[in-house]
């Protein structure tokens, strides 16, 4: 298996900043690699929220994350600023896969690249749903 190639930036739709913290570096002097998982969810929450989509307290359908993935090609340390770069892979019925780059101050190549799948689900019985239209309508301008 051949190991993938950082993104550059010009691969993704969306950009989040993101300071990373004291607490992210490990014994290792760099962030630690759970923080990155924290980051990719911190940008896409964000970006849902900024685009009115997302109302997590009082929301009838939620996303549940049901797969997740990262590549680590380069270290992040604090007092270093992320950029999250954020894209759609894939759109479902009822599902997006987020595809995340995290780039390191200004860097053009991506020092980490994750994905997650969000599956929408009714809030009360946990079921899939069908996306809303004014939140597939978002996740569309993402789309690569």
């Amino acid at each position: 298996m051949s190991r993938p190639q950082p993104a550059n930036r010009d691969g993704f739709k969306a950009f989040r900043s993101i300071t990373t913290r004291w607490m992210d570096n490990d014994v290792y002097g760099h962030m630690n690699n759970v923080v990155h998982y924290s980051l990719f969810d911190t940008a896409v929450n964000g970006w849902l929220l900024d685009q009115g989509v997302l109302d997590f307290r009082n929301g009838d359908q939620v996303g549940l994350v049901v797969e997740t993935g990262c590549n680590y090609f380069s270290e992040i340390m604090f007092p270093d600023l992320v950029t999250a770069g954020i894209r759609v892979a894939k759109l479902g019925s009822s599902s997006v896969r987020y595809e995340i780059a995290l780039f390191r101050n200004d860097e053009e190549q991506a020092a980490a690249e994750g994905h997650f799948v969000h599956v929408y689900v009714d809030a009360t019985t946990r079921r899939p749903r069908p996306l809303k239209a004014e939140l597939r309508a978002a996740l569309e301008t993402l789309l690569t």
